[in-house]
C-alpha cells in the first residue's frame, strides 16, 4: 500500500508535543500591551519551538507568541533588512 508524506499544512502533530499544549494558552495570546515573559519562558524549554516557529512564519500568524516569539519579533524576521 503507497504511503504519502503529509504536506505542512496537515502534519501538525508537533502540537501535540508542545509544552504549550500543558499551559494556560491565555499566555500565549496576552492583551495588548501584556506582558509575554511567561510564555517566552515556557518556549525556551520547548522540543518543538523551532518548528512552531516556522509554522507561524510560514502562516503568517498575526498573534500570540510562536516559538518563543511574539507578533512584533515575527515581523522583522520576515521583514528582512
Amino acid at each position: 500500500m503507497p504511503t504519502t508524506t503529509p504536506t505542512r499544512d496537515t502534519d501538525l502533530g508537533w502540537q501535540d508535543r508542545g509544552l504549550c499544549a500543558q499551559t494556560d494558552p491565555e499566555a500565549f495570546f496576552p492583551e495588548k500591551g501584556g506582558s509575554t515573559r511567561q510564555a517566552k519562558r515556557v518556549c525556551t524549554g520547548c522540543e518543538v519551538r523551532a518548528r512552531c516557529l516556522e509554522y507561524a512564519l510560514v502562516h503568517q500568524e498575526r498573534f500570540g507568541i510562536w516559538g518563543g516569539l511574539s507578533e512584533r519579533e515575527r515581523r522583522k524576521i520576515t521583514a528582512g533588512p
